[in-house]
C-alpha cells in the first residue's frame, strides 16, 4: 500500500511526527502530496509551538484567512528578528500617540484627532492618506479603544467620546475632572481611569457613569476581563496599597489586590488579558508579569525583567508564546518568548541622539507597528524568509 492510500486520519497522525523542514521537503514530492501537506490541519501542531502564528494556547485561530504554512514561514523571522524597518508616518511636534489595529485598518491618534489608515492586503504597507478621521476632543486624545461598532476615546479634556463606526454619530460622556489616561471597552461596557484618581463604569446605553470608584491614586491602566464579570486597574503606586486591584463589575467592589512587594512609584502603565485567567502587566518597575487569577494573588506566575532597567510603556501578546514590549528610551522594542527567561530579540527604532518612548505597539501575523513621539514605525517580518520554501 502506498503512503497516501492510507486513511486521512492516519496520515494526519503520521505527519505530526515531522518538523517544518521535513514537511516542506515532503510537499515537493508531487502535486497530490503538495496539496495534502499544505492543509492547515497538517501544520497546526507545529504552529502552536512557534511565535505569533495566530494559534493561541487554547487552540483558537486568530488569522484563519491566512494559510498556516505561510504563517509558520513568517514565525521563523519573528524568532530570528529578521525584518525590514520603515517609517511610514512622521510629524514635527512631539505627541503621545496611541494606536489600534483592526484587520486592514490602522487607527492612530495624533493630538486631538484619530486617523484611520488603510493597510494594503498584499504587503501590509500603510497608505499615507487617512481614510477618515475621528475628532471632537478639545485637548489631545490620550487613549482609545475599538469595538466592532464603536471607537471610544478619552482625552486630556476629561471627556470620553463614543464614535459610531457605521455612521457620523458621536456621543459625549462627561464625568472625569482631569485627563482620561486609560479606558477599555467590551460588549457595551466601558471602564475609564483618570488622573482625578477615579475609575468609572459606563455603558453605551447611558451618558452618565453607572458608578464611580475612588482609587486615591492616579489611574494609568485598566482592562476588562473577557467574561465581563470583573476589571483590573493599574495605578501610580504612590500610596500605601498595591497598584493592581481587581474589581467586581456588578458590585463595584474590590475583589482582591495583586502582588505584595511593589516599590513606591512602581506604577502599572499597561495590561492585557490573555485569557479570563491570565493577565499580563508592565510599568515603571521594568518587569513584565504574568498573573494567574485562579491561584494566589500575592505572587505572579512568571516575570521577565527589562535588561536596561527601562520603564515598560506597553505590551502585547500573541495569546500563546510571544510578548512584544515597548521601552522608555530610544524607541526600544523587545520580543520575548515566554518559555525563556531573557529577551529574545531587540530593536532600536531611534538614533542615539534622539530618544522617545514606545507609547503603543500592535502587531499582526506579519507586521509590528510602534507609535513614538514623532513617528509611526513599521517592522515587516515577511522579508528574509526562514527555512521553509
Amino acid at each position: 500500500m502506498l503512503l497516501f492510500e492510507l486513511p486521512e486520519d492516519v496520515l494526519y497522525h503520521l505527519l505530526t511526527y515531522l518538523d517544518y523542514k521535513s514537511l516542506s521537503r515532503l510537499s515537493q514530492v508531487c502535486k497530490t502530496v503538495y496539496h495534502f501537506v499544505n492543509r492547515d490541519v497538517v501544520w497546526r501542531t507545529i504552529a502552536k509551538g512557534l511565535l505569533n502564528t495566530g494559534i493561541t494556547r487554547y487552540g483558537t485561530d486568530i488569522y484563519p484567512h491566512i494559510p498556516l504554512k505561510e504563517r509558520v514561514k513568517i514565525a521563523q523571522n519573528w524568532y530570528d528578528g529578521a525584518c525590514k524597518l520603515s517609517t511610514p508616518l512622521s510629524w514635527k511636534i512631539k505627541l503621545l500617540p496611541w494606536l489600534q489595529l483592526d484587520g486592514n485598518l490602522l487607527f492612530l491618534s495624533q493630538a486631538a484627532d484619530i486617523g484611520v489608515y488603510s493597510l494594503r492586503q498584499d504587503n501590509g504597507r500603510l497608505q499615507r492618506k487617512p481614510v477618515t478621521f475621528y475628532s471632537g476632543h478639545k485637548g489631545d486624545v490620550c487613549h482609545f479603544a475599538l469595538t466592532d461598532s464603536h471607537l471610544i476615546s478619552g482625552g486630556s479634556d476629561g471627556k470620553i467620546l463614543v464614535h459610531s463606526r457605521r455612521s457620523d454619530v458621536s456621543v459625549e460622556l462627561a464625568g472625569h475632572n482631569q485627563e482620561v489616561t486609560c479606558l477599555d471597552s467590551r460588549d457595551g461596557l466601558i471602564i475609564s481611569g483618570s488622573r482625578d484618581r477615579t475609575a468609572r463604569i459606563w455603558t453605551l446605553a447611558s451618558n452618565c457613569p453607572r458608578d464611580t470608584i475612588p482609587l486615591y491614586d492616579r489611574v494609568w491602566s485598566v482592562a476588562i476581563n473577557p467574561t465581563l464579570s470583573s476589571f483590573v486597574t493599574g495605578t501610580a503606586c504612590c500610596e500605601n496599597f498595591s497598584p493592581l486591584r481587581i474589581w467586581d463589575v456588578e458590585r463595584s467592589a474590590c475583589v482582591c489586590s495583586l502582588g505584595s512587594d511593589f516599590r513606591r512609584g512602581a506604577g502599572v502603565l499597561d495590561m492585557v488579558f490573555e485569557s479570563p485567567f491570565h493577565l499580563l502587566t508592565c510599568g515603571y518597575d521594568t518587569f513584565i508579569r504574568l498573573w494567574d487569577l485562579r491561584v494566589t494573588p500575592r505572587k505572579c506566575m512568571m516575570e521577565w525583567e527589562e535588561p536596561h532597567d527601562s520603564t515598560l510603556y506597553c505590551i502585547q501578546t500573541d495569546g500563546n508564546h510571544m510578548i512584544a514590549s515597548g521601552s522608555s528610551y530610544y524607541g526600544v522594542v523587545r520580543l520575548w518568548d515566554k518559555r525563556k527567561t531573557e529577551c529574545l530579540q531587540f530593536f532600536q527604532l531611534t538614533s542615539k541622539t534622539v530618544s522617545s518612548p514606545v507609547y503603543c505597539l500592535r502587531f499582526s501575523s506579519s507586521h509590528l507597528y510602534a507609535a513614538l513621539a514623532t513617528a509611526l514605525h513599521s517592522m515587516d517580518f515577511r522579508h528574509n524568509p526562514g527555512h521553509i520554501r
